[in-house]
């Protein structure tokens, strides 16, 4: 066959191409290019770069290779091109996660509230769920209420008034067997229209601040309280921390809070129970 060489290409053969005009094909294993000086046809089967020159191996259909230097000087389909670097690869981002771990719904409004309630504890509670599932649980239309305490929770559950359509998940502190709060969590659950539609669960600590994992503060375990001893204020005592207001004590907690970035930050045995919550109200 004639070989075509672009060194015949002169000033007067206005129709061919210039080399600027010519299309990039980008080298990629398996693209079939042919030499336009050798005349050798192949399937391009590596790429490599050396001494600063990408190389590319041709195979022809005997199974023989030679290699070639990325440039001009070849053809596609029997058309001028210039070969350039591979594109480079694209990895896929992983999906976004929210702070509990789930995939992120990007461009989703928050839900409308549904009737389905979660209860915690207290203030600080309803701070720590919020912040790790609060995206998740806007996704889901479903709001947390602090209790400030559960001294009264059966009353607190007739009062809202449990149904198919109206789901209590609460979450306690210290629920442990033999506790006060074992005992009013039972009793709770004896309430009207209590049972399928609430759940009571909880974690072992004496406070939803013991639920941050200890070297997410840069501790190795939180300290001892004495017997006797609010277990706050031993804790600021311990801490070196201001505790004579109530202030202090907010201001304690937001330090705290600040060092939870995701699921990651708690012990596991709170990030059971909120995730068992949820799927209940959600289900």
């Amino acid at each position: 066959m004639d070989r075509l060489s672009y060194d015949s290409w002169g000033p007067a053969d206005l129709s061919a191409p210039s080399r600027r005009e010519l299309p990039t094909v980008p080298a990629s294993v398996g693209l079939v290019l042919e030499d336009a000086e050798s005349g050798w046809v192949g399937a391009v089967t590596r790429i490599e770069k050396s001494g600063g020159m990408h190389l590319m191996t041709l195979e022809d259909r005997r199974g023989r290779s030679r290699s070639f230097q990325l440039g001009y000087g070849f053809l596609v389909d029997g058309r001028p091109v210039q070969v350039g670097p591979p594109a480079p690869q694209r990895t896929a981002a992983p999906p976004a996660r929210t702070a509990s771990g789930s995939v992120r719904v990007e461009g989703m409004r928050a839900q409308v509230a549904k009737a389905s309630r979660i209860w915690v504890e207290g203030k600080h509670d309803a701070e720590l769920v919020e912040k790790v599932w609060g995206d998740d649980l806007r996704v889901e239309g479903i709001v947390v209420e602090p209790l400030h305490g559960v001294d009264d929770l059966a009353a607190a559950i007739a009062d809202f008034g449990p149904g198919p359509e109206r789901r209590l998940g609460i979450l306690v502190d210290h629920l442990v067997e033999g506790s006060k709060e074992s005992r009013i969590a039972a009793e709770a659950m004896r309430s009207p229209g209590a049972a399928g539609n609430v759940l009571i669960v909880g974690h072992p600590y004496v406070d939803v601040w013991q639920a941050i994992k200890p070297s997410t503060l840069g501790i190795p375990a939180w300290p001892a309280v004495p017997r006797g001893t609010d277990w706050k204020t031993g804790i600021l005592a311990a801490f070196g921390w201001p505790r004579s207001t109530p202030e202090d004590f907010g201001l304690a907690w937001q330090k705290l809070l600040g060092t939870v970035r995701t699921y990651a930050d708690l012990e596991p045995s709170l990030l059971g129970r909120v995730e068992e919550v949820i799927d209940f109200l959600t289900a």
